[in-house]
């Protein structure tokens, strides 16, 4: 039986990889090595559980550290898991270090490696996430777009063989689990929010934790008025309280500051909120789909499709401009189906055995 590793090193990855890891069950033995990259996030037993996947086989905990050092660590670490499993295919996710570093390492070991999220661009190389996409994508086998816009991003880079438009993976789980958040709202009573009358905050890119752009997001966020529940990275929580900025939302009693919640939790919190502040690229889809505004933290995205289709403002760090979108933007147009239709696992289960018989003129029936 052909075999796949799966390489995951951050929170968002392994909610990425579950669909597919339950979809291709039956058909492949799977091994799921965990870099360790992120290492304090909510990695429970509770999380496993909700997503219905297995703890990792390995954990290679090449923890924090400078961008060069954790990659480094991450490709010195798994060419030696690699040798030892012998993989028929690798699967990468989305756009960390471990992307990274696992694209490098496969590429040398010349393992064959899908890169799922592949052809998302920022266009901003300042920032490590689009340097790691880029090279990723110059080096994977197969490319599994999200979008027709991540498709032509490719092309324009020359990429055109083994790229499909397969959906957005996280639609997948986003869409068996909406059925459930229905059932839940007392999640939300439990924080004394009303549905339809509260802020969702999250902050966590190192761009949004440099002492002049929190200060700005802090000073817009200490001066709303209606109820904000704001579960706290680890990483902002660590900011906060060195540039003494955490008090300015502690004693505000519309304010609740919650430590990070599980991904049914997150969902639960999305769906009912008024209005959802972020810098994550995730949340920005997620509100997209579900229908909540979103306001974004970013002066570009990835995800063009939701500004274009006018749920989604891009704000930067602006203090003005947040305060200006949380009073004035009420987006009520109809959303697109930008994101695939909830079957991006299926699709790329159908790629992956093409691929792994041989098929090397695959053609995806699926037009977004």
């Amino acid at each position: 039986m052909n075999k796949v590793i799966h390489v995951v090193g951050a929170r968002p990855q392994f909610i990425k990889m579950a669909p597919l890891y339950n979809a291709l069950r039956e058909n492949l033995k799977q091994v799921i090595i965990h870099t360790g990259q992120h290492y304090d996030f909510d990695m429970s037993d509770i999380f496993f559980d909700q997503l219905n996947i297995p703890e990792p086989d390995y954990n290679l905990e090449v923890g924090s550290g400078k961008h060069g050092e954790q990659t480094a660590k991450i490709i010195t670490r798994l060419e030696e898991k690699l040798l030892k499993e012998q993989p028929s295919l690798v699967i990468l996710y989305g756009d960390t270090n471990s992307t990274l570093g696992a694209a490098i390492a496969c590429s040398k070991l010349h393992f064959p490696m899908v890169h799922v999220e592949a052809g998302v661009r920022s266009f901003n190389r300042k920032m490590p996430e689009e340097i790691n996409r880029i090279v990723t994508d110059k080096v994977a086998d197969i490319h599994f777009a999200p979008t027709k816009t991540a498709v032509n991003n490719l092309e324009k880079e020359g990429i055109n063989r083994f790229v499909y438009n397969t959906g957005d993976i996280m639609y997948d789980i986003l869409k068996m689990n909406l059925t459930k958040i229905e059932h839940k709202k007392s999640l939300i009573r439990q924080y004394n929010l009303s549905e339809g009358e509260y802020i969702l905050v999250t902050v966590h890119r190192e761009v949004n934790t440099d002492r002049e752009r929190l200060e700005n997001v802090i000073s817009a966020l200490s001066q709303i008025e209606e109820p904000v529940v704001f579960p706290l990275h680890p990483r902002t929580k660590k900011r906060l309280v060195q540039y003494n900025l955490l008090h300015k939302l502690i004693g505000k009693r519309n304010m609740q500051i919650i430590s990070p919640v599980g991904y049914i939790e997150m969902l639960i919190l999305e769906k009912f909120a008024r209005l959802i502040i972020t810098d994550s690229g995730g949340i920005q889809k997620e509100a997209y789909i579900i229908g909540i505004p979103c306001i974004t933290l970013r002066e570009e995205t990835e995800w063009v499709e939701t500004v274009d289709d006018g749920w989604n403002i891009l704000v930067g760090n602006d203090e003005t401009k947040i305060l200006e979108g949380i009073k004035e933007f009420h987006p009520r147009g109809r959303r697109k189906n930008i994101f695939g239709d909830g079957n991006s696992a299926i699709n790329m289960k159908k790629i992956i055995l093409a691929y792994l018989n041989g098929e090397t003129n695959y053609k995806l029936d699926i037009n977004h």
